[in-house]
């Protein structure tokens, strides 16, 4: 499946090949020292890691002798099919933008281990009548343990700082829906009282990505949760996302999703 890899290194991040994908891994022994963003981190046995941007800007990796790690690669077009309709992601991803190495107790470590060897097992049956779901299923129960693991770590409280509070302040309006009716960059700059340009350059400087990313993201989870729901006809949810026409639907969801939503439904 070319939407998820297994590796046993670490040397794929940051590799332009693979810049499309996010990177889950988790270290088994040894340790992994490295910068990102300009900051030094160590990635030590029992810990887990995720990479939610760009993996380039992770330099100066040095791993120990016994190093041994299991990384999980995917897509972003199968990571926003498999998001569960839980947008803890996004106040996550903030935090793991600014330090990507969670470190785990014994019994995270071992839930983290079983997920990554169900996820290895299941992608050894492309046979299987139903594999997609299957893997939707299974990188969906990985990404729900690191939400809890980074909720037991951080809790949830939001993140301080001006430009985090205006971050946090976009979020919210995804969060309300807006993102239904309103999908332009200068809708929310005008409701925060912000040029677009700022609104930008801060989604930019606190997340890693661009405002328009996250207006995508918002609107591409509520498309695939919708589109699950087989009483929904496509007009009806074209018609709740403002769409002018439902060939226009149809390519919003290929772009962002991967998939036409006839082929998302089967």
């Amino acid at each position: 499946m070319k939407h998820i890899i297994i590796d046993d290194c670490l040397d794929r991040i940051g590799d332009e090949l693979y810049g499309g994908y996010l990177a889950h891994a988790y270290c088994h022994a040894g340790s992994c020292r490295f910068e990102y963003r300009e900051r030094a981190f160590v990635f030590e046995k029992g810990d887990c890691m995720i990479v939610p941007g760009r993996g380039d800007l992770i330099r100066n990796m040095l791993a120990s002798r016994d190093f041994r790690v299991d990384v999980v690669y995917v897509t972003r077009e199968f990571i926003e099919v498999s998001t569960p309709q839980s947008n803890y992601g996004m106040q996550g991803h903030l935090s793991l933008f600014n330090n990507p190495v969670m470190k785990l107790r014994p019994e995270q470590q071992e839930r983290c281990a079983a997920n990554f060897n169900v996820i290895r097992h299941r992608l050894s049956q492309p046979e299987h009548h139903f594999f997609r779901e299957i893997m939707i299923n299974a990188i969906q129960c990985m990404i729900l343990d690191f939400f809890d693991f980074h909720v037991s770590l951080y809790g949830e409280n939001k993140i301080s700082s001006q430009s985090h509070q205006l971050m946090e302040q976009f979020l919210d309006l995804l969060e309300q829906g807006e993102f239904r009716q309103n999908r332009e960059i200068g809708y929310y700059a005008r409701k925060l009282c912000v040029t677009p340009k700022y609104l930008s350059e801060v989604c930019k400087k606190t997340s890693g990505l661009p405002a328009a990313y996250w207006i995508a993201r918002y609107t591409s989870l509520d498309i695939s949760r919708l589109l699950r729901d087989k009483s929904l006809s496509f007009t009806r949810i074209s018609d709740m996302f403002g769409f002018t026409s439902l060939s226009h639907f149809s390519r919003y969801v290929q772009k962002n999703l991967g998939v036409k939503p006839s082929d998302f439904r089967e």
